[in-house]
């Protein structure tokens, strides 16, 4: 598809463009730049029976909220939705067809790499969505990240997400919800208009993926079917932020051997350099880089 054919929409949109696994990453970096999120159809359809096998019975016995932290973040993350993480070591699937995807992450280059030489994977984690879950807090995901709250869209890309549909996707069943254009506003603390504008949900056949930027308003949406909605997430951010997981402390060292490089530079167990943006090498000990330290090269 080439690029003549994607023209720039009016944010009147009732439902999110999509484009095919493979389409080229200027393409999808596109779209991205003009509604803050695409869907690509089919990004990870050859793995989707095989991980759900992995997680289940893990997934069967997770319990839903999370009592241990802030009422606001109980709130947020919700009590009727289960979030599972660790699933590099937890299931075989994602640790060595998911982590380091040549498509998905052509497009995360486009995204992380005009800041950064290399970035993480800020989490990935399985997000479950049970009857009954109400709407999730509206929210951008550079969030995470305060002070560029602040930058509005003239700041850096410093988060950007992949949801990636592993059971039905519908609105009735909580949908992610979008509020497309919402990257683009002048003045992210405005939390009334947030609220006062419509949000479009996020409509996926299990194996599609919704791409998207960390500047898009966005929230999980009510469940009021009689079926869990199931997606994975994956969020990555430049390699000179700290991300949300801690990987090292939760991936064995002999199961990191086991991965590529650019999935040990993911998850921490590689250093990250700057040189060619002016700057230093970050997450290394005594100047070494971390990879030698660790014998992995």
């Amino acid at each position: 598809m080439p690029a003549t054919q994607i023209q720039p929409q009016e944010h009147t949109l009732t439902q999110l463009r999509e484009v095919p696994a493979g389409t080229a990453p200027a393409i999808v970096k596109q779209i991205i730049d003009e509604d803050g999120g695409v869907i690509i159809k089919g990004l990870f359809s050859a793995q989707v029976e095989r991980f759900n096998a992995d997680m289940d019975p893990i997934v069967a016995d997770w319990a839903s909220g999370n009592s241990t932290c802030p009422e606001w973040m109980q709130e947020f993350t919700g009590k009727k939705t289960k979030r599972v993480t660790q699933l590099i070591r937890r299931s075989k699937t994602f640790r060595e067809e998911m982590l380091d995807h040549d498509i998905l992450l052509s497009y995360i280059d486009t995204m992380m790499l005009e800041t950064s030489d290399a970035y993480w994977m800020n989490a990935a984690q399985i997000i479950e969505i049970q009857p009954g879950e109400k709407l999730q807090y509206l929210h951008r995901d550079l969030e995470n990240y305060p002070v560029f709250r602040s930058l509005g869209p003239a700041g850096p890309e410093v988060m950007c997400n992949c949801l990636v549909a592993l059971s039905e996707y519908t609105e009735e069943m909580g949908a992610t919800r979008i509020i497309p254009g919402s990257q683009s506003w002048p003045d992210f603390n405005d939390r009334e208009r947030i609220e006062n504008t419509p949000t479009i949900p996020v409509v996926m056949e299990k194996g599609d993926a919704f791409l998207y930027s960390g500047k898009v308003v966005h929230g999980g949406g009510a469940n009021v079917s009689n079926r869990p909605r199931r997606a994975l997430a994956l969020a990555f951010c430049p390699g000179w932020l700290v991300p949300e997981e801690a990987y090292p402390f939760a991936v064995p060292l002999e199961m990191a051997r086991t991965l590529s490089k650019r999935g040990q530079q993911l998850t921490g167990f590689r250093s990250q350099h700057n040189e060619k943006l002016g700057g230093g090498t970050l997450w290394s000990l005594d100047y070494v880089e971390l990879a030698k330290v660790l014998e992995l090269d």
